[in-house]
């Protein structure tokens, strides 16, 4: 009765402090539509699938409007298609620099597995833009035990399918012995759909939305507020738990096990 396995997040909790990569991107495809979107915009559907991503954007009132105004009508599916070819195609040009290792992943991963504790990892990325990333993260040190991404899969996040493939290929059952860690609101909703433990990042993620710097240099109150708010989301997303960042997660592992072992599951 013990954690045997944590699933991952990729950008924004083990690479890509602050997940900045995709969010320049998607700023800019709409930028050259003549559509300016602002970087909250831009993250607000942050772990999606990239497609159901541009899409969501697409659908927010203010961006419909604007492209309503700029086109005669509101963005149609030929449109979401046209923008996330040019997504596609920047992504691949800046995925290998946004692929460092966030700062103590390396060593919470290390330290999981000397518990016996098995690696999974999901992600908004497709298997063709993980390539890149896996191996840049690999050459730089990281490489969890299984991957599994949204279009290999009938759906992406919020749905549980690549938890439960995860699962599958590691080879573990049932699902409240798998921790799921995310920094997004879509991280926590997969796993809770999923029956796994779920737990939110809040720095390095994409929901503070800050790089190493800003975090450093920030006012300790100012930050403190900001830290809240986003924790405040995760709440109300069915978070069982908060961390501040990937190498604060010793002691949820132990309060996990602990709840396991007197017959406590996600769901209680």
């Amino acid at each position: 009765m013990r954690v045997q396995g944590v699933i991952l997040d990729w950008a924004g909790t083990t690479i890509d402090y602050g997940c900045f990569a995709p969010v320049a991107v998607f700023v800019d495809i709409f930028k050259n539509r003549g559509i300016s979107i602002t970087m909250e915009e831009a993250r607000e559907p942050m772990g999606l699938l990239k497609w159901d991503h541009v899409q969501a954007i697409c659908r927010m009132e203010r961006v419909a409007g604007l492209w309503k105004t700029a086109f005669g009508q509101e963005p149609t599916e030929a449109d979401v298609h046209s923008l996330y070819a040019d997504f596609e195609q920047q992504i691949f040009e800046v995925l290998k620099e946004y692929t460092d290792p966030i700062p103590g992943a390396i060593e919470q991963v290390a330290r999981l597995r000397r518990q016996g504790i098995k690696i999974g990892s999901t992600t908004g990325y497709t298997m063709e833009m993980m390539r890149t990333v896996t191996a840049e993260a690999k050459r730089k040190g990281y490489v969890p035990d299984c991957l599994v991404t949204p279009d290999e899969v009938p759906q992406g996040r919020p749905y549980p399918w690549m938890i439960y493939e995860n699962a599958i290929r590691l080879g573990i059952y049932p699902m409240k012995h798998i921790v799921k860690v995310g920094d997004t609101l879509s991280d926590i909703r997969e796993g809770v759909n999923a029956g796994a433990w779920t737990v939110g990042i809040l720095k390095g993620g994409s929901e503070l939305g800050m790089s190493e710097a800003e975090v450093n240099a920030c006012d300790p109150d100012e930050l403190a507020v900001k830290l809240a708010e986003v924790e405040r989301r995760y709440r109300k997303a069915g978070v069982h738990y908060v961390i501040e960042s990937i190498g604060a997660l010793d002691p949820v592992i132990e309060e996990v096990n602990a709840r396991l072992q007197a017959g406590d599951h996600p769901s209680t």
